[in-house]
C-alpha cells in the first residue's frame, strides 16, 4: 500500500470518505481512524514537516505486513510542508473484522510513528522554521556509518 503525502493541510473529511467509500463493501466491519491536529501552544502559527519519503514508505511496509498478518489493512496520510494550527497533518486508520484488532493495531501504530518515522517537525514562529529538537527523536540506526 502506498503512503499518501499531502502539500499543506490535510483534507480529513475528503481522506476519511475516500478510505470509508474504498471499504465499506469489503465486509471488514470496522475503519478505526486517528488524526493528529496542530495545537495552538509555544507562540507558533503552524507546524512544518521534511520527509523522507523512501524510508517513510519502508517503515510503513513494515506496518502493512504486520497489519495483514491479522487480517487488518493499515492507512496513512501526512502533511509535507506548513500545517496551520487546528488543522490537521496526520491521519491513519485500520480496516479490520474485528474491532479488537482495530483498535489495539492503531494505538501500537500511532505510538510507533511518534517514535519511529522518518519525518523532522518544525515550529512556524513569525515566519521561521524552528526545528524542533526538544520534542524529537533519534531514529533506529540513524547515523554515520562505520566500519
Amino acid at each position: 500500500m502506498e503512503i499518501e503525502i499531502y502539500e499543506g493541510n490535510l483534507d480529513v473529511p475528503a481522506i476519511y470518505a475516500s478510505w470509508y467509500n474504498k471499504y465499506k463493501l469489503k465486509n471488514l466491519g470496522a475503519l478505526i481512524v486517528f488524526s493528529g491536529i496542530v495545537r495552538s501552544e509555544g507562540g507558533i502559527e503552524a507546524l512544518s514537516f521534511d520527509i523522507h519519503k523512501p524510508i517513510l514508505q519502508s517503515w510503513f511496509d513494515e506496518w502493512s505486513k504486520k497489519a495483514e498478518k491479522e487480517g487488518a489493512i493499515l492507512l496513512f496520510a501526512h502533511s509535507l510542508g506548513d500545517v496551520r494550527i487546528h488543522e490537521s497533518s496526520y491521519v491513519s486508520g485500520i480496516v479490520s473484522k474485528q474491532r479488537k484488532v482495530a483498535l489495539r493495531l492503531i494505538n501500537e501504530f500511532v505510538e510507533d510513528f511518534k517514535a519511529n518515522a522518518p519525518i523532522w517537525k518544525y515550529d512556524v514562529i513569525n515566519g521561521e522554521r524552528i526545528y524542533a529538537k526538544n520534542r524529537s527523536h533519534k531514529l533506529k540506526n540513524a547515523g554515520i556509518l562505520k566500519k
